[in-house]
């Protein structure tokens, strides 16, 4: 495949040629979703550096593991399950000594979230999306790091609950609690951002 090909070559096709050791084929897949993978990052950690250095270890280990790709999912999303396992290994480093004793209480006592209804808001009426965008990266950087990651893997990468807990280490009934407690800080959290406007 010839440098002028690479823009015009679709996903796939770069990646053939990139699993051939072909390396502008690969930089033209991080041109294309390099933004998309920061942002990811940066979801999850809420530090520019972080996400900087975990976003690019995800294309180093990107390019070591290219050959195991098999297309299952798109070249996105296997990218975007590389970085997010990256920032869930740096979290759980962080995080190691904290115990999660009030969820853990929750859980114990059949869990708050039968007897409370939930919130649902509908903040995108007569709001510009550049604008609700900012809204809800300033809502989700207040959230715990626990609920912040739980919103991003269901709610942006649509992970079921039990791939969820699989990669959280947490059971099922802890990711819905989590859940449903993240989602109801967020809509509280844009209600009070949408009064302040």
């Amino acid at each position: 495949m010839t440098e002028n090909n690479h823009s015009s070559a679709d996903d796939p096709a770069l990646v053939r040629a990139a699993q051939q050791g072909e390396m502008e084929a690969f930089e033209e897949l991080l041109g294309r979703h390099r933004d998309k993978i920061f942002a990811r990052a940066y979801s999850m950690m809420r530090n520019e550096e972080e996400a900087i250095d975990l976003s690019q270890e995800a294309w180093v280990k990107g390019w070591q593991r290219l050959r195991q790709f098999q297309g299952e999912a798109s070249f996105g999303t296997w990218m975007t399950r590389i970085v997010i396992n990256l920032c869930l290994d740096q979290i759980r480093r962080q995080k190691r000594h904290r115990t999660e004793s009030i969820e853990e209480l929750d859980e114990a006592s059949g869990g708050v979230e039968r007897q409370m209804p939930v919130v649902i808001v509908n903040p995108t009426s007569g709001l510009e999306r550049a604008e609700l965008r900012q809204r809800i990266d300033r809502a989700l950087g207040q959230l715990s790091y626990e609920h912040r990651t739980v919103l991003v893997l269901h709610e942006f990468e649509e992970m079921e609950y039990k791939e969820i807990a699989r990669t959280m280490d947490c059971s099922i009934g802890t990711v819905m609690s989590r859940l449903f407690y993240a989602r109801r800080k967020l809509a509280a959290l844009l209600a009070d951002l949408k009064k302040q406007d």
